[in-house]
């Protein structure tokens, strides 16, 4: 195992490249929450993004594609780009989870398309003509290119903003178990008409970005009074969160679009399943659950036969409880068990002794850092806690390369068994007189 390096301690922040991919002199534009709604939301044109993170290998193959295909595109379709690691909050707000993602903002830029298609810079331009022929379209059959829009009469948007009522109140939002953000409106409140549009707007990027697990509606409380006096409504807008079989709690955030779905992707983190923890049965495994994540959390267990199967789901459950405690990290969790990947062991300086062990790993920097403390609930989270505000220390693993990872037959939730001894069957060997002498000497 290499030193750590120099004595310098870096914090897992600081494994991240921060330098941006693009600059002034590219023709990709590069967009932040200071000029992301100047320059694409209140924009007519038709917008290619590309939400990335600079330590996201599959971003950086990208870069000169989406250079070249910016370039030819110019005057034609806007080329934009936005650091999502840098810019959480913009990122959240249109639920990037993986780098690169590529959305087109068309004529309705709350709810931008997601690209399916090559990461070359023909077929970028091939999907970016497309889909400027269909905004041409809809724009020559009447269709308008606004980005936002009214709610009649003080309701909510027919298709994404859900009308709530006296008698639909109880079916809708307490018998359900999505997550529901209600804003209690009157008509004639001038507060409640600055709201519409982001309450809109925050609803369609909610109901595409959580698929559909998270709602936004809206009561008028001048009419619906029996739902409305249940809750104590005096004053408007007043927004209420509801959770199923919990007491509904007061929205306390800002009434910007951005802040309404930074609130309800938090919400939809809060009640999202842990991340699954898998065993590394070969290198695909590894691969696919830490190559998009920014750190994978890897356990080293004790063999089946030192500890059984109970004290290895012990400690499996341990890592379970953490996981769902960091979830909203979306890191990728992982175990092997010890001496099946000797040659990973030995990239991170444990192979052979002190198990349980555990490591974080950056796979795309090449970084480890180890857990010093006991393999409990309480050492775990320290080290977790340590890495998530950069004090924690690092080292290079196995010298920059990946280690072998070896092809293991999957645990089968059982104790082990020692392996069998052969009985060997002698009735049939006959011994020489010299033998027969030496036993009985």
């Amino acid at each position: 195992m290499k030193p750590l390096l120099s004595g310098v301690f870096l914090g897992f922040s600081l494994l991240v490249s921060v330098q941006a991919f693009y600059s002034p002199s590219d023709d990709v534009v590069e967009l932040n929450p200071s000029n992301f709604n100047r320059e694409v939301i209140q924009s007519d044109n038709l917008w290619l993004i590309e939400f990335y993170a600079p330590w996201c290998g599959h971003c950086q193959r990208l870069t000169p594609d989406w250079k070249k295909a910016a370039t030819a595109l110019k005057g034609i379709v806007k080329v934009g780009a936005v650091d999502a690691d840098q810019h959480k909050s913009l990122g959240g707000q249109y639920g990037i989870s993986g780098f690169p993602t590529i959305k087109i903002f068309g004529g309705n830029k709350n709810k931008p398309e997601q690209y399916q298609g090559g990461r070359t810079s023909q077929a970028i331009v091939e999907a970016a003509m497309s889909a400027l022929r269909e905004l041409v379209k809809d724009r020559l059959g009447g269709k308008s290119g606004s980005s936002g829009y009214s709610k009649p009469s003080g309701g909510g948007s027919e298709k994404d903003v859900v009308e709530l009522t006296d008698d639909n109140f109880d079916k809708m939002v307490l018998q359900s178990d999505d997550v529901w953000l209600v804003e209690f409106f009157a008509p004639w409140c001038g507060h409640c008409k600055n709201l519409e549009p982001e309450w809109a707007a925050a609803a369609s990027a909610v109901k595409e970005q959580t698929k559909g697990k998270v709602r936004l509606g809206a009561v008028d409380a001048t009419v619906h009074q029996a739902v409305s006096s249940r809750y104590g409504i005096r004053g408007f807008p007043t927004i209420k969160i509801f959770r199923k079989g919990e007491e509904p709690e007061d929205y306390q955030g800002g009434r910007s679009r951005r802040d309404i779905i930074e609130k309800a992707l938090d919400l939809f983190s809060d009640n999202a399943p842990a991340p699954e923890l898998l065993e590394i049965l070969n290198e695909d495994v590894l691969k696919k659950t830490c190559e998009d994540s920014q750190l994978c959390i890897i356990g080293i267990l004790p063999h089946i036969l030192d500890t059984g199967a109970s004290g290895r789901n012990s400690y499996l459950d341990v890592m379970a409880k953490l996981a769902d405690k960091y979830k909203k990290k979306m890191w990728g969790w992982l175990w092997a068990e010890a001496g099946s990947q000797m040659d990973l062991e030995a990239s991170l300086g444990i192979g052979g002794f002190g198990y349980p062990a555990m490591a974080a790993i950056n796979l795309r920097k090449m970084k480890f850092a180890l857990l010093k403390g006991s393999f409990s609930e309480t050492g775990i989270h320290e080290f977790l806690r340590e890495l998530s505000v950069g004090r924690g220390s690092t080292a290079t693993l196995g010298g920059g390369v990946l280690p072998k990872i070896h092809s293991v037959e999957a645990w089968d939730g059982k104790d082990g068994q020692l392996p069998e001894e052969e009985d060997y069957d002698l009735s049939d060997v006959e011994l020489d007189d010299d033998f027969d002498k030496k036993i009985e000497l």
